[in-house]
């Protein structure tokens, strides 16, 4: 089937969807059931020139044209972009706007919607080919919405690539992204990634809008709802609607994808002047009991997979802590301005484990760390399944109110004592009457912990010395508690993996 005959398809299913209810236009929930009890028809994968084989700079080189497929009105103060296919974005997506008198119109592709760049396109190639790219599509949209100056329509969320989106608030560039669903991340077997296949947006209201999506992959069919609410942080109010064509036992729920490369806890994993390479450097979990998890990203030697038991999570997320450009030292990248997301579930999602992924990498261009949540009980064939949440995309300080959040996390070779390695914590606040609580997994040795004050008022900072011996992983768990033996700080956590290197 190409794609093409895909997209028709789609687009029938869906109107004999929403024609069965009686309603036009219908929730698109209505089409993703319809999908769902049919087989999976995959989406062709073959792109006529100009957009197949691109390269990278040749693909950000096709532009969508204003009034044509750039900054399309869709109610007051918001407009959209239509996003061109080729590179990573082959597949097609149906994309439905609103019309002025009501309702949605789904918008034709053709190459005359988009500008090329002359240093990478001949200026007959568009031109030339009106007929062969109807088996092109769009492969996503862009919104845009008057974030940090009146009048001036900056980006607020892109919604591209398989059931990728990502967003940001105020002052912010754009870093992790987030997922309608994951399969099979982190498994044994290959990852499959459930994909758009059609996006309805609605007419804004006030400084709100809405959009709707439609799920497809081999194993499932699927619906989200989403509101997006534009501002110094942003809200994306998100209900998500699963429907197994087969038993899925590794499902992935608001799932988060980011990139970690290096930092201060294992800096020699590149020969690199900036001091940290990440869009998120911490995972922090708000569990059903009532603690707060503090997990410091690596970049380990080989994939690592953690699960944090839990029964209705409060919250977990993606966070970039360090916010000074002296952080990172990279003024094109602009790591400091880049969001975290928190995901707030909206009812009680049961048990299950927040999920942490942790892939290696050589370079900062793959986004290498996964954090989901997966429920205890697989996702039967024919059943189906609706998981509401927020996710807030900010610059703020996670865990606000906590006495002793976490500042800082540092670790590096114990030189004088090989095998060992020097873990050092830093807490903010004065910590007089608390004492820190240390162990770890397994057969190995801890020296310390040492407690002292940070000079000029800057916290408390908690060092300890780890020899792992022959042991390939370690699972190390720290908390203040105060006199009366209650928690009074995150829990931090963090698994020692052999490095590249074999040392400690």
């Amino acid at each position: 089937m190409t794609a093409a005959t895909t997209v028709l398809a789609i687009s029938a299913l869906c109107s004999l969807a929403l024609a069965a209810h009686g309603a036009q236009p219908a929730s698109l929930l209505d089409a993703a059931r319809v999908l769902a009890a049919a087989p999976y028809q995959p989406p062709g994968a073959d792109l006529p020139p100009p957009f197949a084989g691109l390269s990278y700079d040749a693909y950000r080189a096709i532009r969508p044209a204003a009034g044509r497929a750039a900054m399309l009105p869709v109610g007051p103060a918001f407009a959209a972009d239509l996003l061109p296919p080729g590179l990573y974005f082959p597949n097609p997506v149906v994309i439905e706007l609103p019309k002025k008198d009501g309702g949605f119109s789904q918008k034709i592709f053709a190459a005359s919607l988009f500008e090329y760049s002359p240093q990478y396109f001949s200026p007959q190639d568009p031109g030339s080919i009106p007929d062969k790219v109807r088996s092109a599509g769009f492969s996503g949209l862009r919104l845009r919405h008057p974030l940090n100056a009146s009048g001036l329509m900056d980006e607020v969320l892109v919604v591209q690539g398989a059931s990728y989106f990502r967003a940001i608030g105020q002052a912010m560039a754009y870093g992790l992204s987030a997922r309608a669903v994951a399969i099979g991340t982190g498994g044994p077997k290959a990852e499959e990634f459930p994909r758009f296949t059609q996006l309805r947006v609605y007419a804004a209201t006030g400084d709100a809008i809405r959009l709707e999506a439609v799920i497809d992959s081999p194993s499932l069919a699927g619906h989200l709802d989403m509101t997006l609410r534009p501002g110094l942080d942003t809200e994306t109010d998100i209900a998500v609607t699963l429907m197994p064509r087969q038993d899925i036992r590794t499902i992935g729920v608001a799932p988060l994808t980011s990139m970690f490369f290096k930092g201060p806890m294992r800096s020699a994993v590149a020969d690199d002047y900036r001091p940290r390479v990440h869009d998120s450097n911490v995972l922090v979990i708000e569990n059903g009991a009532g603690e707060q998890l503090w997990r410091p990203l690596a970049n380990p030697a080989s994939l690592q997979t953690s699960a944090f038991l839990d029964d209705s999570p409060s919250a977990f997320g993606l966070w970039q802590t360090p916010r000074s450009f002296a952080d990172y030292q990279d003024s094109e990248a602009r790591y400091h301005d880049r969001p975290s997301a928190r995901v707030v579930p909206s009812h009680d999602w049961g048990p299950g484990a927040v999920m942490l992924v942790e892939i290696p990498t050589a370079d900062e261009f793959m986004d290498n760390i996964v954090a989901f949540w997966r429920p205890a009980r697989s996702l039967a064939a024919g059943s189906e399944h609706r998981f509401a949440y927020r996710i807030s995309w900010s610059r703020g300080a996670p865990l606000p109110g906590l006495p002793a959040p976490v500042r800082q996390s540092l670790s590096g070779r114990e030189h004088d004592q090989p095998g060992t390695r020097r873990f050092v914590v830093d807490f903010a606040g004065d910590h007089a009457g608390l004492t820190p609580d240390l162990s770890a997994s397994g057969d190995v040795t801890l020296s310390g912990p040492s407690m002292f004050p940070l000079p000029d008022g800057q916290g408390t900072r908690v060092t300890f010395l780890l020899s792992p011996g022959m042991r390939d992983s370690v699972e190390l768990r720290l908390l203040l508690r105060d006199g009366s033996g209650a928690a009074a700080s995150p829990v931090w956590l963090y698994r020692w993996t052999q490095p590249r290197d074999d040392g400690v």
